[in-house]
């Protein structure tokens, strides 16, 4: 429960699927109950979290990406279609998948974006951030050569590429509403530093600013309703904000937070999820790992009566309903997101013609599984209670029987090249793909491996002691036959 303050108890549940160091994690946009991973374990999962919480450890996750063959270290939702996500790892491959396919294990994308060719692998391959504009209809990516580039995200073709030498960028942006690109990183001294862009012309920055000479990775967080920007870095205990406007100077510093503590991360609470009556207009979670909290922090703005309604701190804003299937996205077509008024009472209405394959995701999002709060005069709180206990016993007897225990099949694990379409990068010629390798082994085999090494450990350090104990008989030998020549 996010209200609720305290120390957690150390044996609280955790969604703990992965065999490796989970590196990256994203709500879905259009299911409060769902979230994707990824992993050093080479796979993306998704997940299914309860309507009541966490009850016990999940290891079974709803899906489970299995194209790269390395670590996976960026992943990112589509921003107004739905169950399309975007894969990122270090075998130099960016991927799209559609979530909603058949089957626990998906192996095949539905787009492959970038990919190496010739067993070449460059460096603007590696991606370091990626950002979809606001109908998804591009994408704003970082690499590891510290270039900004604009790419279409249904082909992998570059658009637009950044010139700018004295920027070496690391994070980037989209600024809907405005038409612009904000990119985060170091100048050629090494002074953090930010840039603003046209998408359309990267040649030159339509605004630079040199912020400071600390060695933290600037984070940028952008609030499309009130067009303000948030800059806060990795190990900085102080949040920038700023305002944003399409005619110069484009930005206006307004103030800044300071904290004695440092932060190691920050999380964002959606608008859905702020307190209206206090006029909060942005909410972030601190990660403090020197006193292992988390911290919130809202901003708020000062009203003279914050109990009532704000219109013009909350207009319409981005909601939770998908404004296109991801097989229309696909197809080529391009929408807004689906705007919702914040006011309590309000519906979201969509603007856009519903598919009958829509509809049915509505009813089933509709159904006990999805229920977040009961019909009036429908169902009582015993009869809650007891949904609630229902739901568990379905959720870990869906998790058990639809999912295989045995993950120790390599074959489950191997891409079909045969069904994934040749999309390579634009500037280099087709050719074949680099050998996959097939990620670590299953669960039990790794601690099958461990019991192993802690056996093959003890052996070794009994033999050390046996060798230290050796040691000191022969040191006591050599010293008493020294005092018995003194002696004669």
């Amino acid at each position: 429960c996010v209200p609720q303050t305290g120390r957690v108890d150390p044996q609280h549940p955790r969604v703990c699927g992965h065999t490796g160091r989970v590196l990256d994690v994203k709500w879905n946009p259009f299911d409060d109950h769902c979230i994707a991973s990824c992993s050093e374990d080479c796979t993306v999962k998704i997940w299914d979290v309860p309507v009541c919480g966490v009850q016990q450890n999940l290891t079974r996750a709803r899906k489970t990406l299995t194209g790269h063959s390395r670590r996976v270290g960026l992943i990112e939702w589509h921003p107004t279609a739905e169950n399309l996500l975007l894969s990122s790892a270090y075998d130099y491959k960016v991927l799209l998948w559609d979530v909603s396919g058949d089957g626990a294990v998906i192996r095949c994308p539905v787009r492959v974006i970038l990919t190496p060719v010739h067993r070449r692998f460059p460096p603007e391959m590696l991606l370091l951030s990626v950002s979809f504009n606001g109908d998804g209809s591009r994408l704003a990516v970082t690499s590891r050569d510290r270039r900004v580039r604009v790419l279409d995200p249904r082909t992998g073709k570059v658009l637009q590429v950044s010139s700018s030498r004295s920027h070496r960028a690391t994070k980037v942006l989209y600024i809907s509403g405005l038409g612009m690109l904000l990119s985060t990183g170091s100048s050629a001294w090494n002074h953090r530093q930010m840039m603003l862009w046209d998408p359309d012309d990267l040649s030159e920055p339509l605004y630079e600013e040199v912020l400071d000479g600390s060695a933290g990775v600037l984070f940028p967080f952008y609030d499309p309703d009130t067009h303000m920007l948030y800059l806060s870095g990795k190990g900085d205990g102080n949040i920038r904000f700023y305002e944003l406007s399409a005619e110069k100077p484009y930005i206006s510093f307004l103030r800044e937070h300071r904290s004695a503590l440092p932060h190691k991360g920050l999380g964002v609470m959606p608008k859905r999820g702020l307190d209206f009556g206090a006029c909060e207009v942005f909410r972030f979670y601190r990660l403090i790992t020197v006193k292992d909290l988390v911290e919130p922090l809202s901003m708020i703005v000062p009203r003279k009566e914050p109990g009532i309604f704000q219109e013009d701190l909350y207009p319409m804003t981005a909601g939770n309903q998908a404004a296109m299937t991801a097989q229309e996205w696909l197809s080529g077509i391009n929408r807004g997101p689906v705007l919702m008024s914040l006011k309590p009472g309000s519906e979201v209405t969509n603007p856009y013609p519903e598919t009958p394959a829509e509809k049915g995701v509505a009813r089933q999002r509709s159904s006990l599984r999805f229920q977040t709060r009961p019909a009036v005069g429908a169902v009582t709180r015993s009869n809650l209670i007891l949904m609630e206990e229902a739901f568990i016993q379905e959720q870990l007897a869906y998790q058990d029987a639809k999912y295989p225990r045995d993950w120790g099949d390599p074959s489950v694990w191997q891409p079909d090249d045969t069904r994934v379409p040749l999309w390579t990068y634009c500037c280099t010629p087709h050719c074949c793909e680099p050998a996959e390798r097939a990620p670590p082994s299953a669960g039990r085999e790794l601690l099958e491996a461990f019991y192993r090494q802690q056996d093959e450990i003890r052996g070794l350090r009994e033999e050390l002691d046996q060798k230290q104990v050796r040691i000191t008989q022969l040191e006591l030998e050599v010293k008493n036959t020294r005092n018995m020549r003194a002696t004669f």
